[in-house]
């Protein structure tokens, strides 16, 4: 799940997302925070400008790879004819979560129309945790197109009690490196994010497969949160992939990615959240909010915010933690090159 569930799902904090401040952000399309106007959507647009794009992963070989973002926390990797994703959740059902009637019995539905037109023939999924904004739709990707699946015990059973073969499923807890021919995936120990109760939306861990097939979104637990660095061969680009807005410090440290897809916050609770990720990551070069959408609005439109998320406040964090960092505001349409430039 995450951004506290989007507070915890709106289960606690249904406030956060009052009707009248709803209607103003449903007529809002993010053009990039810095234009900070409703208008027709423009390609990514950088908040801020970079004091000397530095990329760490190598210029030459920054054109090798592109990124697609499918909204909330998910992305499509291509490296020439090779795709990874990371959390593809595409379906984006309705669950009252938005209109302060939050159903946790809410059927899980995949529409294979809308996912298959997304996400290409992936080889590799990665999944940071088993919340249905993230794994809903993975069983479908993975039967349909035997990519391996890399995620936590609880994803490991939760996939196999709904059908995808065991075979499949990579198992890790963090700390691993693997090298998928010349796809470099770094397994990143996490955190999950938390309202501002400290809490959030279906906690828990399984350990053996469930007693009953899972059917409802509430049957989904996060089952510990991981993060992932990816890097396209022996000098990048280097993306870390976050699917919350919390992480552990000290299994960051070290990563110095050249992009950082990092997940907005919907409360403070996590101490100097953007200061402290931007200085353990070393500054990353280029930063790209996500997690800030609704995710039950299509993708076929333009992203309308998740009111519980202070995008503007997130960017400003991040400027003054690191002033030569260059922020990129995602659009679901645009296709972006290694530094998160759109591509021609």
């Amino acid at each position: 799940m995450t951004q506290e569930t989007h507070a915890a799902h709106g289960a606690d904090e249904p406030s956060d997302r009052s009707p009248a401040r709803r209607t103003v952000d449903r007529r809002t399309v993010l053009r990039g925070a810095a234009l900070g106007a409703a208008a027709p959507l423009i390609p990514g647009t950088a908040a801020t400008a970079s004091a000397g794009d530095r990329g760490r992963g190598g210029g030459q070989t920054a054109g090798s790879a592109s990124f697609r973002w499918l909204g909330t926390a998910g992305w499509r990797i291509d490296v020439g004819d090779r795709t990874v994703l990371f959390d593809p959740y595409l379906t984006r059902f309705t669950t009252g979560l938005y209109d302060g009637a939050f159903d946790p019995r809410t059927p899980l539905q995949t529409r294979p129309e809308v996912v298959d037109a997304h996400i290409g023939r992936p080889e590799l999924v990665l999944v940071s945790h088993s919340h249905w904004d993230h794994l809903a739709d993975v069983p479908h990707i993975a039967k349909t197109t035997g990519a391996r699946v890399v995620g936590t015990e609880t994803t490991y059973h939760l996939l196999v009690a709904l059908g995808v073969d065991a075979g499949q499923i990579s198992v890790v807890k963090g700390g691993e490196v693997l090298d998928f021919d010349g796809i470099t995936v770094e397994v990143v120990p996490s955190l999950h994010s938390r309202n501002k109760k400290c809490t959030y939306f279906a906690p828990g861990t399984l350990n053996a497969p469930p007693a009953t097939v899972p059917s409802t979104i509430s049957d989904l637990p996060e089952g510990d949160t991981l993060a992932f660095q990816v890097t396209v061969g022996d000098s990048g680009p280097s993306a870390f992939l976050m699917g919350a807005s919390d992480f552990s410090e000290r299994a960051v440290r070290g990563l110095r990615p050249d992009l950082a897809m990092i997940a907005v916050p919907s409360s403070t609770v996590t101490h100097r959240y953007v200061p402290r990720l931007l200085r353990a990551l070393d500054t990353p070069g280029v930063v790209v909010p996500v997690h800030w959408d609704n995710f039950e609005v299509p993708l076929s439109g333009s992203p309308v915010r998740d009111p519980a998320m202070d995008l503007e406040a997130f960017i400003a964090q991040v400027g003054e933690a690191s002033p030569a960092t260059r922020v990129v505001v995602p659009d679901y349409r645009t296709v972006y090159d290694g530094d998160m430039r759109p591509r021609e």
